[in-house]
């Protein structure tokens, strides 16, 4: 019996966990739709301070977690907590770090100021969510990254991860939101982000480290393109069209909800015949 397809979601929101937007609404009923197709799935988000753990039934799994992450010379814990939509029959897995992530607000402070460290936030993330798809030994076919906090994972996937035999044959579809283009990186994001196997030269669009240039390394890195919004920025798609990637229109989620999962879900199975 052939084995089904095997889709991994990296959201930076899912809703009842974050409050309803576009972004948490998808990451909520995308992955249960993709499911009801008959697809394995798979979804991960950051544990932001903003959740309420008992309310949500978070509860740390102890098997996953004790892993540190060495982020811009400091040791990170990495703790893993999950909790299930029994309606959707859907777990939800949580990357939580007490340093970048237990705050009372998401991406800015009180003042509206992006927080400083947001890169090494969203690098954690993106190591995290890979760190621990290996240790379940869950092998995914497509990873679809949504919302500007997963941007560091295409490139982790395809530098660091790629001869891992976990991630070897590993496609990543990027939806693009139009988020967090203006947001100033730290100056020294480029090193941050280096790793043994991931060279400067390999992220050289963050050279100048803005919001922006992070959507282009995503796109960079990726296989796939949906348009999050009706009017995705025009920069970021002239990266697209360049790199002749394929791209899923924009698919309103006002739609008929068996709709937008066809064409999601004919999507995935299009790349996966290339």
């Amino acid at each position: 019996m052939e084995e089904p397809v095997r889709v991994l979601f990296v959201n930076s929101e899912i809703f009842p966990y974050m409050p309803e937007t576009d972004i948490s609404v998808l990451g909520r009923y995308l992955p249960q739709g993709i499911q009801e197709s008959g697809k394995e799935i798979r979804s991960f988000m950051p544990r932001y301070g903003t959740i309420n753990e008992r309310r949500n039934q978070l509860h740390e799994v102890i098997r996953l977690s004790g892993m540190n992450l060495i982020i811009n010379n400091a040791d990170r814990p990495l703790v893993i907590k999950v909790s299930s939509i029994s309606s959707a029959r859907m777990q939800v897995y949580f990357i939580d770090n007490e340093d970048y992530f237990h705050r009372k607000f998401i991406y800015q402070d009180a003042e509206g100021n992006d927080f400083k460290d947001n890169d090494e936030r969203a690098i954690f993330f993106a190591r995290g969510v890979l760190e621990t798809v290996k240790k379940l030994r869950w092998k995914p076919d497509i990873v679809h990254c949504q919302g500007w906090v997963s941007h560091f994972l295409p490139v982790y996937l395809k530098k660091v991860y790629h001869e891992d035999p976990i991630f070897t044959d590993a496609k990543v579809v990027l939806s693009l939101y139009n988020e967090m283009l203006d947001a100033r990186l730290s100056d020294n994001v480029v090193d941050k982000v280096a790793t043994g196997a991931l060279l400067p030269e390999d992220v050289a669009v963050l050279a100048e480290p803005s919001g922006i240039n992070l959507a282009k390394l995503a796109i960079q890195y990726a296989d796939g393109i949906v348009a999050g919004v009706p009017e995705v920025d025009a920069r970021l798609m002239a990266e697209v069209n360049r790199r002749k990637l394929p791209v899923l229109p924009h698919t309103p989620i006002s739609q008929d909800y068996s709709q937008y999962v066809r064409a999601y879900d004919q999507f995935y199975d299009d790349l996966l015949k290339d």
